[in-house]
């Protein structure tokens, strides 16, 4: 069995990126026990482990294209380090009131779709790639997840601010979901399948 040549410079840069993966991936208990056990005295200390996170996911990306530094393994990793993030911490924010439970049962409901669709795709040997419209939603989940967290301001309009970043995150979530269904139809009806 043939092993893939890589350089040093390479394992190396794939270390990085996998660390900020695994950042991700140990800090979302960390932030969730912050929201769930924490009080008000743990809001700016959640928030800000929720932004570090949040960051990792942006960096790990940059880097791994700036490097070209991917592979089939570590975007699994990557997307489901984010899933859980995301997830972890909508129910942690649901249980202290701070989520809608519709809000939540649409954004990890898309979630779950998503990767069952792009788990059929992959074992089809094609692969779906991470749409403009798929990373703004997780742009928005992430600033309106920060925004759960610390409920700053008064409400406007008969909601607090987060919850209408919270509706705009469902919002994008079901929007991108129906871009990627489309997208997905032709690699599922293709003949030969």
């Amino acid at each position: 069995m043939a092993t893939p040549n890589i350089s040093r410079g390479g394992l190396r840069s794939a270390r990085v990126i996998a660390a900020g993966t695994t950042v991700r991936i140990l800090l979302t208990p960390v932030i969730m026990a912050l929201v769930l056990e924490g009080g008000e005295g743990a809001r700016a200390p959640a928030a800000v482990l929720f932004c570090i996170a949040a960051a990792t996911d942006w960096l790990d990306g940059r880097l791994a294209r700036r490097w070209h530094v991917t592979s089939k393994l570590g975007s699994f990793l990557d997307t489901t380090a984010d899933k859980l993030l995301v997830s972890g911490v909508l129910i942690a924010l649901l249980a202290v009131g701070r989520a809608s439970p519709w809000i939540v049962a649409v954004i990890v409901g898309r979630e779950l779709v998503l990767m069952g669709l792009r788990g059929l795709i992959a074992s089809e040997g094609e692969v779906m790639a991470p749409s403009v419209l798929g990373k703004a939603k997780t742009s928005v989940q992430f600033v309106a997840i920060t925004l759960a967290i610390l409920r700053p301001g008064d409400p406007i309009g008969g909601s607090y601010p987060d919850e209408w970043a919270m509706l705009l995150a469902a919002a994008i979530s079901v929007w991108s979901a129906g871009e990627y269904l489309v997208r997905a139809i032709p690699l599922l009806t293709a003949e030969g399948r």
